[in-house]
């Protein structure tokens, strides 16, 4: 943990010099500006570890003191290394065509100055003949002297290369284009958030279905994340538009909280409200074990939710199944696919709630027709679905792993900043229907 911490903080320091270099430095002359610009970068970059540390330990009902102008900043802070990130490359091919023209332009001078040297030397030389050949040649002499003296070298002219001025008005600039663009994606993202979830209707082909259940409408809903920011009115909201679309089933696939029952079970209740023909479903997150995940599971089934730990019923002739999330590996208490799927009828189609997409590689081994999950957000805040790619077979929307379908909801809810850009918070509709 202290290695983790100490790398952390390298991170954060490294990020915020840079931003201080970018927004501090290279916008303001030495003085007071700069130095309360300075002082700003630095509480900055203070606030964001004390935010990941306060929002654990501090009582849940004074921890949004600390997440709404931590998070947001983080998120802000984001956008603003991406941007200036991808602004560097015009910064220098800026700096790059300036000095070429300032050194053309200094160029010229040189020129200039050489020539009139050369003539007011060749005056002197003239001027020198001619007292020569002159009875007044102590008048001759002391012109020419003087037009010698003329003649000597100019003072040199200041490098065209170093403008202060100028670089200044490039910094201002770009330190201002990439201040607006973050603020604006922050904003949008932030108005994405924490507003209404949008209605995805998905429908999916199952070979094995039987004609019966055709048009067999699930309602998927993954990343709750009931937290700091997240409370009771968040699950009413979603339980009024899952009960608006008369789903047969309901499943709900996993990172409902982050917190422990004590601090959210008030604000999980309204998922009792929950209808569907064939009831609602739920299996664990990684979320989940970060917040006492076996009080969760017996606090989710006393509300009427079924948790499927490793285990799967029977639907109408269809299989659901639902395994644990891989990070209950760690806690004794991991996915185990062989239990929840063995031994089955391998004509009846199967779906598999499990709450990350990369468990669809064990899900294939086994058979699985359809899987649904969460835990990606679609990425959250793009361009970070670039890297959460990396990860995830399937980031948003259907997929194939392996030749099983995959489908994952970008999730109704968001972890640490209250922002979405990109990725806007979702419901889906899974409508099933035959090949």
């Amino acid at each position: 943990m202290f290695v983790l911490l100490a790398v952390v903080l390298l991170i954060l320091g490294s990020i915020h010099f840079y931003l201080w270099k970018r927004l501090v430095k290279d916008t303001t002359a030495p003085g007071r500006l700069r130095r309360a610009g300075t002082v700003a970068v630095i509480a900055l970059a203070v606030l964001l570890p004390v935010t990941l540390v306060g929002t654990r330990v501090l009582p849940h009902s004074q921890q949004a003191i600390l997440a709404w102008p931590g998070y947001l900043w983080l998120a802000v802070m984001f956008y603003l290394l991406v941007t200036l990130a991808l602004l560097e490359l015009p910064r220098l091919a800026l700096r790059l065509w300036l000095r070429r023209r300032a050194s053309a332009a200094a160029g010229v001078g040189s020129a200039a100055s050489a020539e009139v040297a050369a003539e007011v030397a060749a005056s002197a030389s003239a001027v020198s003949t001619a007292s020569a050949a002159s009875p007044a040649s102590a008048d001759s002499t002391a012109s020419a002297a003087s037009v010698a003296s003329a003649a000597e070298p100019l003072p040199a002219a200041p490098d065209p290369k170093f403008d202060p001025a100028r670089r200044l008005l490039l910094g201002r600039s770009l330190a201002a284009t990439a201040g607006a663009l973050s603020v604006g994606a922050v904003g949008i993202g932030a108005y994405q958030a924490l507003g209404e979830p949008q209605l995805k209707r998905v429908p999916i082909r199952l070979a094995k279905l039987p004609a019966s259940m055709a048009g067999f409408k699930i309602a998927v809903v993954s990343d709750i994340h009931l937290g700091p920011l997240l409370g009771r009115a968040h699950t009413e909201r979603i339980v009024r538009i899952i009960n608006s679309v008369g789903a047969d089933l309901v499943a709900v696939v996993g990172d409902l909280v982050d917190g422990s029952v004590a601090e959210l079970g008030s604000a999980a209740e309204p998922l009792q409200d929950l209808k569907a023909r064939h009831g609602s479903f739920f299996v664990t997150g990684n979320h989940e074990y970060f917040s006492g995940y076996q009080e969760w599971v017996d606090e989710v089934n006393s509300l009427g939710v079924r948790v499927l730990r490793n285990e799967r019923v029977d639907i109408q002739g269809l299989d659901l199944a639902g395994v644990n999330d891989v990070t209950g590996s760690d806690f004794d208490d991991g996915p185990d696919f062989a239990r929840a799927l063995g031994g089955r009828d391998a004509a009846r189609p199967v779906v598999l709630l499990a709450h990350q997409p990369v468990q669809a590689h064990d899900a294939a081994k086994h058979g699985v027709d359809l899987q649904l999950s969460g835990h990606t957000h679609g990425g959250q805040m793009v361009p970070f679905n670039l890297l959460v790619a990396l990860e995830a077979p399937v980031v948003a929307g259907l997929g194939n792993v392996d030749g099983t379908q995959v489908y994952v909801t970008r999730g109704a809810g968001f972890w640490g900043p209250p922002v979405r850009f990109g990725a806007p918070p979702d419901i889906s509709v899974v409508e099933l229907h035959g090949a």
